[in-house]
């Protein structure tokens, strides 16, 4: 067994570390046969440029920043609060064994069996490769898109860094006479008309439901500076356009020198969120109302589960918040040695990926609670996701916390590093599929592609934070990096594998790696449970779908045509390519089937053809 575990060693560092090359004379045949197999190794310069892990634990914190983001804060709690609390981990932990956790394991094991990024795995089944594509382009959108919360984070933290938070009082120039603290508000004088509730403020009749607070209006008055609609797209808000450059200029530098680098920065944006996510926690427990919110968070509500939409969420939120489809952990797993126990990689993120989701829901909760009974009213109106979580909910409860604005920063800065490191992954990932789908232009370039795609990612992103961004940024985050156009891509990438591929090579190819087979549940995810799940849900979502809304503001007709245009444009590839590489492949039906559908080689065979590509490549390169 230790000498086949040595073989399989000196074979999967053999092809990572060398390119291979056909013996042409005695001087190549003389090579020991251990250097040789039946080929000789020789050592490029070219191939290596491509870089690896500096060590596992690198690879092991670059994926759990990735899979650790924003989601896991603000959306997870969300939903176990409106799913039926307790009771909704049941959904969440079936669709996570049936579709989540094989899904991470399988891109995280086909980059490492094959050891180049999202494009280039495709050589395992041809005509898929368009899923390559399609994930390109949503990471594209998916770049463009997330950073902006950053940005957004960025903006309340610098606005933190004063005596006291911005948003308390209602006497700064962005307010409205109608203008009044929440935790003030049951002081006011009020009475009924006839047309509903009346307050007097300020020396004015104000109705109660025109009532706003502080924290709303620094957020779309101050922040936004929101415009009545897309139609009215505004100017840029360049304290915005400054946070946001920042940030991409942080993004930059995390991933410029390649994951050796990146691997190194990962020790602070991954671990240091746990940190203060516990000094939150520990905040949190201790104010009143605490544990009301904490009880709402997971008290179980089994009657929620008959309901459809419990289980669409769960869906969603797995393959979002583990980061699949994007082709970032085929690009992360393919720095790995090619004997690395992927395996229990993947089996140790998944677990430390959901276990962050629950504690940081008691770190919420404990929040919302508290803001509940500050303001005497039930912890279901208060609760919130998203950025009414971030932006709103939060903001108003440290303004009952002494020292506001330590608490304002300790949180923006916790979800500026969750976020970073997921933005960065996701970068990586894209870079690393168009790098090494043409190595011989980008490669010695890469710093320079690096900063050339930030800057037209910023300049593009530059309108989420005009007066009419958020407009934008609502219509990207429904269409263009939507959970359908999700879905579609991960329906395809596993039918890809399991059943055009083969599954039972596809688990040779593991062995090969790993020293043994894993269980068989997962070929059964693979081939019947995973591929299922997507397809219904996305079919569920198209069959409901509706046109999106913001608040009360109804989209225009071109504005959801532009949304359908970008999630089509990553969408679109699969089939297209599809039906492009079968009319462009010569041969019969037979013929085409067995060259770009189910190809012969097996993992090793396929492995020993992409090297002797790369060194080709590599010597006319050189």
């Amino acid at each position: 067994m230790t000498e086949a575990r040595e073989n399989r060693a000196s074979f999967g560092n053999y092809l990572n570390d060398y390119e291979l090359r056909i013996p042409t004379d005695k001087a190549d045949l003389a090579v020991p046969s251990e250097k040789r197999h039946d080929v000789v190794a020789v050592k490029p310069a070219y191939n290596m440029e491509r870089g690896s892990w500096s060590s596992k634990l690198d690879f092991i914190l670059s994926v759990v920043g990735l899979a650790i983001g924003l989601g896991n804060v603000w959306r997870f709690p969300y939903l176990c609060y409106k799913n039926g609390g307790g009771a909704f981990l049941i959904p969440y932990f079936v669709t996570l064994i049936l579709a989540g956790i094989p899904m991470f394991f399988m891109e995280l094991a086909l980059g490492q069996m094959l050891t180049i990024g999202g494009l280039g795995v495709f050589k395992i089944a041809p005509i898929f490769k368009g899923i390559g594509y399609a994930a390109a382009v949503m990471s594209c959108w998916m770049n463009v898109y997330y950073i902006v919360i950053l940005a957004w984070a960025s903006f309340y933290f610098f606005m933190s860094l004063r005596r006291d938070v911005p948003w308390r009082t209602c006497n700064n120039f962005w307010n409205t006479a109608a203008c009044v603290n929440p935790y003030e508000r049951k002081n006011l004088a009020c009475w009924e008309k006839f047309d509903g509730k009346i307050c007097a403020l300020a020396g004015q009749n104000i109705s109660f439901e025109q009532l706003t607070d502080p924290v709303k209006e620094f957020w779309e008055r101050r922040v936004l500076d929101i415009s009545p609609g897309i139609e009215e797209i505004g100017n840029i808000r360049w304290e915005l356009a400054g946070t946001l450059l920042l940030v991409w200029i942080l993004c930059y530098f995390c991933i410029w020198k390649g994951v050796k680098w990146t691997g190194k920065v990962v020790y602070f944006t991954a671990l240091f969120p746990y940190f203060l996510l516990t000094i939150l926690l520990i905040r949190g427990i201790t104010l009143p109302g605490a544990i009301e919110g904490i009880k709402f968070y997971v008290i179980p509500n089994f009657s929620k589960l008959s309901e459809s939409e419990v289980w669409i969420d769960a869906v969603t939120q797995i393959f979002f918040s583990y980061g699949l489809g994007l082709g970032t952990l085929v690009a992360l797993g393919s720095y790995n040695k090619f004997t690395n126990n992927v395996y229990k990689d993947a089996l140790i993120v998944c677990s430390v990926n959901s276990s962050t989701s629950m504690f940081a829901g008691f770190v919420i909760f404990s929040i919302v609670g508290f803001m509940a009974h500050e303001q005497d009213r039930p912890v279901a109106e208060v609760a919130a996701s998203g950025p009414g979580l971030a932006f709103l909910a939060y903001p108003s409860a440290v303004l009952q916390l002494p020292g506001s604005p330590i608490w304002a920063c300790l949180f923006f800065f916790m979800l500026l590093l969750i976020g970073l490191d997921s933005q960065f992954c996701t970068m990586e990932g894209f870079i690393t599929a168009i790098i090494d789908e043409w190595p011989q232009l980008l490669r010695r370039r890469k710093e320079i592609f690096i900063a050339i795609v930030c800057g037209l990612s910023y300049l593009v992103g530059l309108t989420c934070i005009s007066q009419g961004g958020m407009y934008v940024f609502q219509i990207l985050d429904s269409y263009a990096v939507s959970g359908f156009c999700l879905l579609w891509l991960i329906f395809f990438e596993c039918v890809s594998i399991s059943w055009c591929y083969g599954v039972d090579r596809f688990y040779d190819g593991i062995k090969e790696m790993i020293g043994y087979y894993p269980m068989k549940w997962w070929k059964f995810c693979w081939c019947i449970t995973t591929p299922a799940i997507c397809m219904g849900v996305f079919i569920f979502n198209i069959v409901q779908w509706k046109p999106i809304k913001y608040l009360d503001y109804s989209y225009p007709w071109w504005a959801h045509a532009f949304g359908w245009f970008t999630a089509l444009s990553s969408m679109l590839y699969i089939p297209v390519y599809m039906v492009w590489l079968w009319k462009r492949t010569p041969g019969d039906a037979i013929t085409k089937l067995r060259l770009i559908v189910r190809i012969d080689e097996d993992v090793k065979s396929l492995r020993e053809k992409m090297q002797l590509e790369a060194s080709k490549i590599g010597d006319a390169y050189a």
